[in-house]
């Protein structure tokens, strides 16, 4: 019995990874309880008061939440890491660069034009989507940490090493137009160090793991065919 239950929390079992994943599923799910209690307020409004900024507030929330959904999913249903970055650094630098994000919504909203909310809900929805796009490839090798699975060279990740992150990247700086103040570039500052040296990270991690990432780096960008 006590070798069985050993066996199952083992580090690299599915139910250690499920373990390690509880706090984000929860933290994900409450978020999409938010989502959809908002998304109920705005859709009320926009019957009642339609307009095109209030339509597009709503399908950047659709968009939000539709990618917290996959994330919760394949948390769930991905495969145990064959390898993982050491140290505390990657981990912090990981969370750091998925919630700051979060940190600059909190800040409080400016007065800022028609033309300029559209462009950031637009930038937004865009981002979003792309990123959920990315993830619909990745699929059941997610990861937040920087962590191998499986080597994925499909769909965007057959042009770029990280889609992901550009489409989160897009988004978050949709963002930062309607919250944009010095506190809120400064945090956007720290999560796009935080986001590169994640990136370095996971590649480190996917180079040692798998034989086949050194050919597929030399031939892919990291974020921009043709530029970087």
């Amino acid at each position: 019995m006590r070798t069985a239950l050993s066996s199952l929390l083992q580090k690299g079992s599915k139910t250690y990874d499920l373990i390690a994943a509880a706090p984000l599923i929860v933290w994900y799910c409450l978020s999409a309880a938010g989502l959809l209690r908002l998304l109920h307020a705005k859709i009320a409004l926009l019957l009642v008061q339609p307009s095109w900024v209030l339509a597009l507030t709503v399908l950047s929330k659709v968009a939000i939440l539709f990618l917290a959904l996959a994330i919760i999913a394949f948390l769930f249903t991905r495969r145990p890491p064959t390898g993982s970055a050491r140290g505390w650094a990657p981990r912090i630098a990981a969370l750091l660069g998925t919630y700051l994000s979060v940190g600059i919504v909190l800040l409080p909203p400016r007065e800022i034009g028609p033309w300029w909310l559209i462009m950031s809900y637009l930038r937004i929805v865009g981002g979003m989507a792309f990123a959920s796009y990315a993830i619909a490839f990745l699929g059941r090798s997610f990861s937040l940490m920087a962590e191998a699975r499986q080597l994925v060279t499909g769909g965007p990740y057959s042009r770029v090493r990280h889609p992901l992150y550009v489409g989160e990247e897009l988004a978050v700086f949709g963002a930062v137009i309607q919250y944009i103040s010095p506190l809120a570039l400064v945090l956007l500052a720290l999560q796009i160090c935080c986001q590169f040296y994640r990136m370095r990270c996971e590649e480190a991690v996917l180079d040692e793991t798998f034989p086949a990432y050194g050919a597929y780096r030399a031939a892919t960008a990291r974020l921009i065919p043709g530029i970087y």
